[in-house]
């Protein structure tokens, strides 16, 4: 039996045991993976309220706004979820790269079959 989530017509994020959902994070523009992160309820209000992308750190234990300290900003243009509510999708405009090491994406390394990485060119430290 499907879970109501599935085919609610309300915003019923289903939380972990932590209460997070994992939120994956797209250019609205390109649609280039820009990183992922996790969110809990306050984090979800502060991002509809403000139309700035929120996430709650696991390390720290602590609620962020992407850009706080940076600059760049994730502004939400839509919020999606997923058929069972437990994950979203964020569609942004990025005001700089997403990632802390510079880049435009946290995804900037292709996993090879032997275990090694091979860094991708695309947008090295835009």
């Amino acid at each position: 039996m499907a879970d109501q989530r599935d085919t609610a017509d309300r915003f019923l994020p289903r939380f972990d045991g932590a209460g997070l959902v994992t939120a994956i994070v797209t250019d609205a523009s390109t649609g280039v993976l820009l990183m992922v992160a996790h969110m809990n309820a306050d984090a979800i209000e502060r991002t509809q309220a403000t139309g700035k992308a929120h996430f709650w750190s696991r390390s720290r234990s602590a609620l962020w706004r992407k850009g706080e300290t940076s600059g760049n900003e994730l502004t939400l243009v839509e919020m999606r979820v997923d058929c069972d509510q437990d994950a979203l999708l964020l569609r942004v405009r990025p005001a700089g790269p997403a990632c802390h090491t510079g880049r435009r994406s946290c995804f900037y390394r292709r996993v090879e079959a032997d275990g090694s990485l091979v860094f991708l060119d695309d947008d090295a430290h835009s």
